[in-house]
């Protein structure tokens, strides 16, 4: 039971990875990118199933191969249950229930959002309990007391956009390829963060909301091109820094709230936008004023991967937390 070796498969949206894990360390991790969606400009759910299902044998093929484990040595197989895509999901989950079927062994449903907190477990080093983790992806914007493993509550989130799509509708506003949010960050990098001001949304309690700042940036490019046609790419750097430094401060200033409220300092953040580059090193520099202990996930973590799944399945396994055949996907999963 301490050493259980656990197959986990993540297929939410658009990326098909598989990982291995065997008492506690992931063996394997490997992700393949659907570089369709591109032409589109952001992800078509459609188009995303059908890519799982031609890449799940293959990715689930390669992560056993890799870890050096063959499916008779599994204890169990892990499988995104939601929030994502239906049919993204779909695919996921029945490869998994067929598989751990055949094998005869237990099937465990993972909650997507709570294996991006757990992904700071895969590695040290690892957060003290209790601690605060800032959830932020394309999806969802949530502040999370976590307790334990398996022991989480939201305590803020956003009551419209998540940040995510904040920095990609300002990027796709911006003229910027897919995916949006990464190309913003890389041109804030090279620009100035006081060159314009946005407001600062403020929500009550530990709340966001972004869709304020989205429509203080569709105004103000609407204006500014009236007076210079080509104002968005002489000042893009600084735009770009100027949105992004808004956004990452609106986003600390409720974490500090709660540190200060709950005489907590371990903080983390997860998710996809915690790979951006501006809130890892604001965040650091939050660590030196607020004299925190922060956690910041590798980038092979950030984004959707298997191996937050299978770290989360290894501590339901060890809990007997486990699901049954009549299990389904979840798109609006709660943590």
């Amino acid at each position: 039971m301490t050493e259980p070796t656990i197959l986990a498969i993540e297929s939410s949206c658009d990326e098909t990875s598989a990982a291995v894990i065997r008492g506690g360390k992931v063996l394997s991790n490997i992700i393949a990118t659907q570089a369709v969606h591109e032409k589109y400009g952001g992800v078509v759910p459609e188009l995303a199933s059908r890519a799982h299902q031609q890449n799940i044998i293959p990715v689930v093929t390669e992560a056993l191969n890799t870890a050096n484990v063959t499916k008779n040595e599994l204890s169990a197989v892990a499988f995104t249950r939601g929030p994502g895509l239906l049919g993204a999901l779909l695919v996921g989950c029945t490869f998994a229930k067929s598989f751990a079927l055949g094998l005869n062994i237990p099937l465990i449903d993972v909650n997507h959002m709570q294996a991006h907190i757990l992904a700071h477990f895969i590695d040290d080093p690892k957060p003290n309990f209790p601690f605060l983790c800032l959830t932020v992806s394309g999806g969802h914007t949530q502040i999370v007391l976590v307790k334990d493993h398996l022991d989480m509550e939201i305590i803020g989130q956003t009551t419209d956009d998540a940040v995510g799509e904040a920095f990609d509708k300002t990027a796709k506003m911006l003229g910027l390829p897919y995916p949006g949010g990464p190309m913003l960050d890389k041109a804030a990098a090279q620009g100035n963060p006081n060159a314009f001001e946005f407001p600062v949304g403020n929500m009550p309690g530990y709340d966001y909301s972004f869709s304020g700042i989205k429509t203080s940036v569709l105004y103000f490019l609407r204006d500014r091109t009236k007076e210079n046609p080509n104002f968005v790419q002489e000042n893009i750097n600084d735009i770009c820094a100027s949105v992004q430094y808004t956004l990452i401060k609106t986003l600390l200033k409720k974490v500090v709230q709660a540190t200060k409220d709950l005489g907590i300092k371990e903080v983390a953040i997860a998710g996809g936008v915690s790979a951006n580059s501006g809130l890892r090193a604001t965040l650091q520099d939050y660590a030196k004023r607020y004299n925190w202990n922060v956690y910041i996930p590798a980038f092979q973590y950030c984004t959707d991967n298997a191996a937050m799944i299978a770290i989360t399945a290894h501590y339901q396994y060890l809990k007997g937390d486990f699901a049954t055949q009549y299990a389904s996907p979840d798109p609006r999963m709660k943590l």
